[in-house]
C-alpha cells in the first residue's frame, strides 16, 4: 500500500470471555456440548383451523446438531459430497438445517435472496455454478419454471417442506436418522476446512451489477468471536430471527446465536413484529434502523393517544434525576411500555445504515439498550460496533477486536474512505478479478464508505464515496447527514437527499441538492387535517425551510418531491438510492 496518510481507529475494549471455533461443525458440537437440553430454536405450527391455538415445538441444541448430522448424512448418501447447494426461502429452521448441513462437510452454500424475481435467481444459480437447490413452498411455482428453462445448471431440487415430485428436507432427515441408527458415521467424518471458501453471497443490486463474495467458515467464526467478547449476548436470551438468513447480517447474527447459548423463535412477518415479542418474550433483537424508528414513532403516537405525554415526561425526568444518583428504576417505571414490547427486550443492535440518535436515546431513557454496528457483506460483516459501555450518539463505535481499521486520505476535514484488515475479510469475488482488485488492495478491504473519527476514536460516516455531491465551489454535501435531520420529522417515513443539475439544460456543473420525502398520511390527518398531497407539500416545505435556517446556505435543500408511496428498498430495508 502507498504511504498515503491514514488515521488509525481505536478498537473496543474487551469485555467478555469468547471462543473461537475454526469451523461451524466444531461452533455446533460445541453449542450442543455446553447448551445440551436447551432450547435452541421454538417453531410455532400454525392451526389447520383458524381458531384453534398455534403450537409450539423446541429444538434443543442436541437436536439441531442430530438434525444437522441426519440431513447432511441423508444427502451425502444421495451422492451430494462437494456439491454446491443453493438455499432460498424466508427464516425457518430447515433453511439453517440446509446452511450448516452444507458447511458441515457437503461442499459450499449458495444463500438466495428469497425477495428475487425469476431472472435473476436464475442467473445468481447460474453464475455460482449450483448444483442443488434447497426452496420452501413458496418458491414452487419459480422452481418448476427453473426446472422447464433448464439454464441454471441445477440437477436437483429439495423442498424444505414435504410436497408431491420432490424430495423434502424431513424425508432426507427421516432417511439420515435410520442410516446412522445403522452405524453411518461418514458424514460426521467428512474433512472441514475452515479457512477454505465455503460460501458464496451476492451483494444486493441487479444481476448486472451485483458480486458474489466469497468467505470461509473461519471468517465468520472470528467475527462471531469478536462480537462476543464486546457485546451483552448470553445464554439464556430469546432472539427473534428477523433479518433475512441469506443476509450476512441475519446468517451471522444467527449462527452467533447458536454459539452463546440463546433462543431463537421466527417472526411472522413485518407487521406481527409487535406481537411476537410478546408471544416468544424476546431479551436481544437484530434488525435495521428503518424498524427500530418505526418502533420508537409506534410508542409515542401510544403515549399521546392515552393522554399520557405530561406523565411520561414527569417519569423521565424522575428517572434521569435517579441514574445522576446511580439509581435505576426504568424499567419498573416505564414498565407498561415495555411489556407492550413484551416485558423482556433489553438489548437491540441496529446495522445496515444510520439510527437516529434521537431513537437511541429515547429507548435508552426507557431501558432498553440499542447498539449500533457497521459492517458489509465482504466482512462477514461487522468491522466497528458500540456496546453497552462505549457509545456516542450517531457513531458506529470503534473497531471490532482484531479488526485493523483506518480513514485513508483523509482531507480537511478529517474525512476519508474507511479501509479495513482482518480476519473476517473476503477471499474475494468470485469469478471477478478486477472488483476483487479495485476492493482489495495490499490486504486492505476498501469499503467505499465515508467517515471521520473524533476526538474520542468514535467513528462516524459520512457517505457514500460514490453519494457525495461535489458542487461547483468544491464543498462536498454528504446526503446521509441531511437525511438524519428530515427522518426527525414526525411523519417522515423514508427519505433520499440527492444532488441535480440547477437547469434543466444540465449545461451548467453546479448542482442543487433535492430531497424525497415519503410522508406518513394518517400523521398528516390526525395531526394536520390533511388529506390530499399539495397540502402536504406545504406542510412539509416550511419545515425544509425552518431546517434550512439552521445550515449553511450550500447544504440548503432547493427542491422537493413529497409522496405517500414507499420507496423501493431492499430485503434489510435500504432505500435503493438510484431508484428515486
Amino acid at each position: 500500500m502507498s504511504k498515503s496518510r491514514k488515521i488509525l481507529v481505536p478498537q473496543l475494549p474487551k469485555l467478555y470471555d469468547s471462543r473461537l471455533h475454526s469451523d461451524f461443525r466444531e461452533l455446533m458440537n460445541y453449542a450442543a456440548f455446553q447448551y445440551m437440553d436447551d432450547k435452541a430454536f421454538i417453531i410455532k405450527k400454525k392451526p389447520k383451523n383458524r381458531h384453534d391455538e398455534p403450537t409450539y415445538i423446541n429444538k434443543t441444541f442436541i437436536d439441531f446438531k442430530n438434525d444437522v448430522n441426519s440431513l447432511g448424512t441423508g444427502l451425502l448418501d444421495m451422492g451430494l459430497r462437494d456439491k454446491r447447494i443453493a438455499v432460498i426461502g424466508k427464516n425457518r429452521y430447515e433453511w439453517m438445517l440446509a446452511y450448516f448441513a452444507t458447511l458441515c462437510g457437503l461442499g459450499i452454500s449458495v444463500p438466495l435472496d428469497k425477495g428475487l424475481p425469476y431472472d435473476e435467481v436464475e442467473s445468481s444459480l447460474a453464475r455460482s455454478k449450483s448444483d442443488v437447490l434447497v426452496f420452501d413452498k413458496d418458491h414452487l411455482d419459480m422452481v418448476k419454471e427453473l426446472e422447464k428453462g433448464g439454464n441454471t445448471g441445477v440437477s436437483l431440487f429439495i423442498c424444505m417442506d414435504e410436497i408431491p415430485d420432490y424430495h423434502s428436507v424431513p424425508e432426507i432427515i427421516a432417511k439420515g436418522r435410520r442410516a446412522m441408527k445403522d452405524g453411518s458415521t461418514e458424514y460426521m467424518s467428512l474433512p472441514v476446512n475452515g479457512d477454505e471458501v465455503s460460501i458464496i453471497l451476492f451483494t444486493s443490486g441487479t444481476t448486472s451489477i451485483s458480486k458474489a463474495v466469497m468467505l470461509s467458515q473461519f471468517n465468520i467464526t472470528y467475527n462471531i468471536y469478536a462480537m462476543l467478547q464486546t457485546e451483552d449476548i448470553h445464554h439464556g436470551d430469546v432472539n427473534m430471527a428477523f433479518l433475512p438468513y441469506h443476509h450476512t447480517f441475519g446468517s451471522t447474527g444467527q449462527v452467533l446465536m447458536l454459539a452463546t447459548g440463546a433462543t431463537t423463535a421466527f417472526c411472522d412477518g413485518l407487521k406481527y413484529v409487535q406481537k411476537n415479542m410478546v408471544e416468544y418474550g424476546v431479551s436481544v433483537f437484530v434488525c435495521v434502523p428503518l424498524l427500530i424508528e418505526a418502533m420508537y414513532k409506534k410508542i409515542l403516537a401510544g403515549i399521546k393517544k392515552q393522554g399520557k405525554e405530561a406523565t411520561f415526561e414527569k417519569g423521565l425526568k424522575i428517572s434521569g434525576f435517579l441514574r445522576r444518583m446511580h439509581i435505576d428504576v426504568r424499567r419498573k417505571l416505564f414498565k407498561d411500555i415495555l411489556s407492550e414490547l413484551g416485558g423482556g427486550l433489553r438489548f437491540i443492535i441496529s446495522g445496515a445504515s444510520a439510527l437516529d440518535p434521537e431513537v437511541v436515546k429515547g429507548f435508552d431513557a426507557i431501558g432498553i439498550k440499542i447498539v449500533q454496528g457497521y459492517g458489509m457483506t465482504e466482512a462477514s460483516p461487522v468491522l466497528s460496533a458500540e456496546n453497552a459501555g462505549t457509545q456516542c450518539p450517531g457513531s458506529i463505535g470503534k473497531a471490532m477486536i482484531g479488526v485493523e481499521l483506518m480513514i485513508d486520505e483523509p482531507n480537511d476535514e478529517g474525512i476519508g474512505e474507511l479501509i479495513a484488515r482482518a480476519p473476517n475479510v473476503m477471499h474475494g469475488y468470485y469469478e471477478n478479478e478486477e472488483a476483487t482488485a479495485e476492493t482489495l488492495v495490499d490486504g486492505w478491504l476498501h469499503t467505499g464508505d465515508l467517515a471521520s473519527i473524533n476526538e474520542d476514536g468514535f467513528i462516524f460516516i459520512r457517505g457514500r464515496s460514490k453519494n457525495v455531491i461535489v458542487l461547483k465551489n468544491g464543498k462536498n454535501i454528504y446526503p446521509e447527514e441531511l437525511e438524519i435531520l428530515l427522518t426527525n420529522l414526525p411523519y417522515v417515513e423514508e427519505n433520499i437527499v440527492y444532488g441535480e443539475p440547477r437547469h434543466k439544460d444540465g449545461d451548467h456543473k453546479d448542482l442543487a441538492i433535492c430531497a424525497k420525502i415519503v410522508y406518513n398520511k394518517d400523521y398528516m390527518k390526525d395531526n394536520y387535517g390533511i388529506e390530499d398531497n399539495d397540502a402536504a407539500y406545504d406542510v412539509i416545505k416550511g419545515d425544509i425551510d425552518a431546517i434550512n435556517d439552521e445550515l449553511p446556505t450550500y447544504k440548503h435543500i432547493l427542491r422537493l418531491i413529497v409522496t405517500d408511496e414507499p420507496m423501493d428498498k431492499t430485503t434489510t430495508g435500504k432505500v435503493k438510492r438510484y431508484k428515486k
